[in-house]
């Protein structure tokens, strides 16, 4: 199995989910991709949340749990800073 690429937050960013770029979110050092979901549409989900950053405190919030991710393949992981 190849190794997940690590995104520095400046990479992540590129991936907004915004003029035909993919959507993608890291949530607990896991970068997901949110591309294909309804709910996530020109990456913003909610009129609250963006693509392109770490979610994991907004998370916490939801009346979701993170196990709604689950389904959104892992694209690679956050690089601490």
């Amino acid at each position: 199995m190849p190794s997940m690429k690590t995104f520095t937050k400046k990479e992540l960013a590129e991936f907004d989910g915004k003029n035909g770029k993919p959507a993608y979110i890291a949530v607990d050092g896991k970068i997901y991709d949110v591309t294909k979901s309804e709910q996530w549409e020109d990456g913003e989900h909610q009129f609250m949340h963006t693509a392109g950053i770490n979610q994991t405190n907004a998370i916490g919030d939801a009346p979701h749990n993170v196990d709604v991710l689950d389904k959104f393949p892992v694209v690679g992981t956050l690089a601490k800073d």
